[in-house]
């Protein structure tokens, strides 16, 4: 029986000494949950469910080589990072425009903004986020070919690194679950360690731990993780925070599908509640995340409910796929799959929506379900080709012209050792603080 988490004291200490060494946040908005939480900036999720995209303004032109129509102010680097994996997982080869859009992003110093009008002009570092970055460095070490420009994304993660291990959406920003989960996923992607990867004793694991609810939290609730501590420390659960650091403890990201033999390599082991201790290795922790998602995956018929209760959340649903599919939990992960297929609103949800069109996909090939046939018959490939430039068809790997075009086009460990954004997905900012400004405001 895997062991559920820590004990509250035993997370009072780590977060105690976490805060005395994270900076203030410098770009992530205004400190107040209001205003962040309608802050595009601050949640490179998915889409705004129930929200229609912004149209581009008349004035913008929008780049060559971008998927989507939808203004890429707060967006366009994590939604081209998710499409290339998605047709990476379909073993095809993307556009050389859309792989062009993405490099040109990254900033001088490695990392990359949610987007740059303007690339022949300075990056403004303070607005750099590991979000895109992560989900940058995942994409191009998933296509191959771009050696340098992954191993500068790599190298900024890690100077921006917090002490306590984890990192927050801006350089110097507190520590949240869904941006250390999503780094998480680049440094699997590229063949590095994460709980190697330490700033001032703490590894990436050990910053998720002080964000997951153990043995003193409600039964219900222990095993989840909460976005951020609230100001007084306390944790409380966050389903889509949960799936990406659950994701994040097995090793995986966004593509997890794209690993040697599926995500979770092909296992379907049953999801149990585990026993508590005071010290779960990361994968003890993911088991015990996982089992959390999968009653209240249970609970909502197949789906996870939306911070703010308005109907079901499709983002976080998907991600708890890849989740426990990574885990090895082949029929947990199955039963939401099933549900959004079923879900009529899914396809609205994705509708020429290039990231949610790329999650789905994601999900599917975690799964190993046809993304093709998706819903009955709705072709989320050709959906998501449609949004930007046509990608081209994989030549089959017996053609000895392909062997040496794959071998010359190798971008690193990133590819061959590929256990992996998303999560992700990272997830909002604005979605963690709105429902902590809703539970001050109940209270």
């Amino acid at each position: 029986m895997a062991p559920i988490g820590r004990t509250a004291a035993a997370r009072g200490t780590r977060a105690a000494l976490a805060a005395a060494v994270l900076l203030p946040l410098t770009v992530a908005g205004p400190a107040s949950a209001a205003s962040a939480a309608t802050a595009p900036q601050a949640a490179p999720r998915v889409a705004a469910q129930g929200t229609p995209a912004q149209a581009v303004p008349a004035q913008k032109k929008l780049p060559e080589g971008l998927y989507g129509t939808a203004d890429p102010e707060f967006d366009g680097v994590w939604r081209q990072s998710l499409a290339l994996l998605a047709q990476r997982s379909q073993q095809l080869r993307p556009a050389p425009a859309a792989v062009a859009f993405l490099t040109g992003q990254q900033c001088a110093d490695g990392g990359f903004a949610a987007y740059r009008a303007d690339v022949a002009k300075p990056c403004d570092e303070a607005a750099e986020d590991t979000n895109a970055t992560a989900a940058a460095v995942q994409a191009l070490s998933a296509l191959g070919g771009e050696r340098k420009a992954v191993a500068e994304g790599v190298a900024w993660l890690k100077e921006i690194q917090n002490e306590d291990g984890g990192w927050g959406f801006n350089p110097g920003g507190p520590t949240d679950a869904n941006s250390t989960a999503v780094v998480i996923g680049a440094l699997a992607a590229v063949g590095e360690e994460p709980e190697k990867t330490t700033a001032g004793g703490g590894s990436p694991y050990d910053a998720l731990a002080t964000l997951q609810l153990g043995c003193d939290a409600k039964k219900a609730e222990r095993g989840a993780y909460a976005y951020q501590p609230e100001d007084d420390g306390a944790l409380f659960p966050n389903d889509y925070a949960t799936a990406a650091a659950v994701l994040a403890g097995t090793g995986n990201g966004l593509g997890a599908g794209l690993a040697k033999g599926g995500a979770g390599g092909g296992k379907d082991e049953p999801v149990e509640a585990g026993a508590c201790t005071e010290d779960p290795s990361p994968a003890e922790a993911a088991d015990a995340g996982a089992a959390y998602l999968a009653q209240k995956l249970a609970a909502g018929d197949g789906h996870l409910p939306m911070v703010t209760g308005e109907g079901p959340d499709h983002n976080a649903t998907a991600v708890a796929v890849l989740a426990l599919a990574a885990g090895g939990h082949g029929s947990a992960a199955r039963e939401p799959y099933g549900w959004l297929e079923r879900d009529k609103s899914t396809l609205s949800w994705s509708k020429e929506n290039p990231a949610a069109l790329a999650t789905l996909i994601l999900a599917a090939d975690a799964v190993d379900a046809d993304p093709s046939a998706f819903a009955g018959g709705t072709d989320l490939v050709a959906s998501l080709n449609a949004t930007g430039p046509q990608p081209t068809a994989e030549k089959p790997a017996t053609d000895p012209a392909a062997s040496q075009e794959s071998s010359d086009d190798d971008g690193g460990p990133g590819v061959a050792v590929w256990s992996l954004l998303a999560v992700g997905l990272a997830a909002g900012v604005g979605i963690g603080l709105l429902a902590s400004a809703r539970r001050k405001k109940r209270a």
